[in-house]
């Protein structure tokens, strides 16, 4: 069902206008998923404002991605595997890594990376209700509390975009197609 098609910007909504011509100039394109979620201007700005809050987290841009991939890939949502391998290869993560991250292997040449894609992937598979060892085996491995937390962050905003990519079938922009996943049968 065609419901949530991508809006450009003139077919969005007036509240969403100045977020999406934002986001193009930044991006110099606007992806599908926004003009998705332009539907809902609330929900864009969210979007928006997660993306940045981020940002913030204490992760930095490779860390931030290894988040991102790890729960796009469980949560089986091509549009954001796609989306973020770029911004994968953007924030300098070596190919091997993505690789593993796309394919949902370890990641054997980092240990602390591999432990955070490890932690992304239980908080994602368990709900958030991840064991003691898991967050002791997280921390050992050199994160700190207030990574935990930005791992939660990361989660909800894949959460957002993965979960609207499912209900909107959200069509693959041309300049993420060289990037397209799917998920291995």
């Amino acid at each position: 069902m065609d419901i949530l098609h991508p809006n450009t910007i003139d077919q969005s909504p007036e509240a969403a206008r100045e977020t999406l011509g934002k986001l193009e100039k930044s991006m110099g394109f606007l992806p599908n998923l926004f003009g998705v979620m332009s539907h809902n201007p609330a929900v864009l700005e969210a979007y928006a404002t997660l993306d940045g809050l981020i940002a913030k987290s204490g992760l930095d841009a490779k860390e931030r991605q290894v988040v991102l991939l790890t729960a796009s890939r469980l949560n089986e949502c091509g549009y954001c595997m796609a989306a973020h391998t770029g911004g994968a290869r953007s924030a300098g993560l070596d190919n091997d890594i993505i690789d593993a991250l796309r394919d949902g292997k370890a990641i054997d040449s980092d240990d602390k990376l591999e432990a955070l894609r490890q932690f992304t992937a239980a908080v994602v598979d368990q709900r958030g209700w991840v064991s003691d060892d898991t967050i002791k085996a997280f921390l050992d491995a050199g994160y700190e509390q207030q990574h935990v937390l930005a791992v939660i962050l990361g989660v909800t905003m894949k959460t957002l975009s993965n979960y609207t990519n499912h209900i909107a079938d959200t069509p693959l922009d041309d300049e993420l197609a060289p990037m397209e996943w799917k998920q291995a049968a």
